[in-house]
């Protein structure tokens, strides 16, 4: 049985290894996308003549033409922005699901019913219903908590620790799953306000440049100037506003389904000691 594990543990871990490969070239992938899609918009939706009053493109006529004036940095805004979207969406759906279909509360006390009447298979049947993180935990300790109920070679203590190791290798697997990706919330947090800050100290310079070089100092230029150079500012901190707005709610997700986690876990335990002294 336990060369069946053993295997099992090692096939999974190298199963998880091309998994990982994958994910960093999908994530990669998205953030290529999300920049061309950033040029495409800056160029051709952005820099559309329609959007100036004069062929240069100097003189915009709306916001598009405002923000294709703030600059090279706009399109690496834009696919900061999109980046933040496809993340927050992946994440939405990953953690959705994780969440499960039966409230974590309300799934453990049915469970805790069950075990309390040694029915093991219909807790294992209210796991099944429960479809999530929380009811993949306690699936996987309820198939041991089942085995240490027919072993009569171990004491309760070791069969105790036995389900509680269980338990914690099933945590292990599923806690990473929830966290994937958030760090890419968490760096764009910090760096669309700094590249937003950046696009529009480039647009300073280059407003102060053009009046320290025209003569005499055109107020209105220079006004005008600035205000498109503050666009990139307001782009990086709503890009940033999101990013943090997702990556909070994201994590109060987390810690509700890590708490019934754990509470899963010493359901078993105290369930297992107060049956099968």
């Amino acid at each position: 049985m336990a060369d069946v594990k053993t295997a099992a543990t090692k096939t999974s871990a190298q199963a998880g290894k091309p998994k990982n490969a994958n994910n960093f070239w999908l994530n990669l992938i998205i953030v290529v996308v999300c920049i061309a899609i950033g040029q495409i918009v800056y160029h051709f939706v952005f820099g559309n003549p329609s959007n100036f009053l004069d062929a240069e493109k100097h003189k915009p006529k709306n916001f598009m033409g405002n923000m294709y004036l703030g600059g090279a940095i706009v399109p690496f805004l834009i696919a900061t922005f999109l980046t933040m979207l496809s993340f927050v969406i992946e994440r939405a759906l990953t953690i959705a699901k994780a969440n499960g279909k039966v409230n974590a509360a309300e799934f453990v006390r049915k469970v805790q019913y069950h075990l309390a009447n040694k029915n093991i298979d219909a807790a294992l049947a209210e796991c099944d219903k429960q479809a999530g993180s929380v009811g993949n935990v306690m699936r996987s300790g309820l198939v041991k908590y089942r085995e240490m109920v027919n072993n009569h070679e171990l004491d309760t203590d070791q069969k105790i620790l036995s389900i509680q190791k269980e338990i914690e290798e099933a945590t292990a697997l599923e806690l990473p799953m929830l966290e994937k990706n958030l760090v890419f919330l968490s760096t764009i947090a910090s760096v669309a306000t700094l590249l937003g800050l950046l696009g529009t100290v480039l647009g300073m310079i280059k407003s102060f440049s053009a009046m320290g070089t025209s003569g005499a100092p055109d107020s209105a230029a220079l006004a005008a100037g600035i205000s498109e150079a503050l666009y990139n500012t307001a782009l990086g901190i709503g890009t940033s506003f999101f990013a943090i707005i997702g990556y909070n709610f994201f994590t109060t997700i987390i810690d509700g389904i890590t708490f019934g986690i754990d509470e899963s876990g010493f359901t078993l335990t105290q369930s297992f000691a107060a049956n099968y002294k």
